[in-house]
């Protein structure tokens, strides 16, 4: 590209100001639309093409995710839970809400590091004393944009009791 400046699809994450880094989080209903992406043994086959279509029922039905929050939860081997957030609920979509308080964590790196993040999280999850009901995974940039940063940030949540 020339001078002209590179289309942004993600806002930038920044660590160090983020409200995500060893983290007591709260949600009281906090309002999602569900969508489910295939896996083969946890790598998401569909992961673009399920976003693609969240984001057309989204712009179609002029609704917004205004944190770009979109947290996956591994189910199975096969499956794949996608939540992406929204302020409002989306019609002819699976809409869910959580609720309770989770345990965050900031990991930088290479998505092939999934695996050596998930055994800190839990060594340090129970350090902290933590009973971790279940995970969820907020990638705060598409690979495109974290390319363009220079950094890969992937925070993860647990829900805690």
């Amino acid at each position: 590209m020339s001078n002209a400046v590179e289309q942004e699809c993600c806002p930038s994450f920044e660590p160090e100001i983020s409200k995500w880094d060893d983290k007591i989080i709260e949600w009281d209903n906090k309002l999602f639309v569900k969508d489910k992406v295939f896996t083969i043994f946890y790598i998401p086959m569909n992961f673009s093409g399920v976003m693609t279509r969240i984001m057309q029922k989204f712009s179609d039905a002029k609704i917004e995710s205004p944190e770009y929050l979109c947290l996956s939860e591994h189910t199975s081997l096969w499956n794949m839970d996608l939540l992406v957030a929204t302020d409002k609920e989306l019609p002819n979509a699976q809409n869910v809400k959580l609720s309770g308080k989770f345990y965050s964590k900031v990991y930088e790196g290479e998505f092939k590091d999934m695996k050596k993040w998930m055994e800190d999280f839990t060594l340090l999850s129970k350090a902290k004393g933590y009973n971790i009901k279940r995970i969820f995974n907020f990638y705060t940039t598409c690979p495109k944009c974290a390319k363009k940063y220079g950094k890969n940030y992937v925070v993860v949540l647990g829900k805690i009791d």
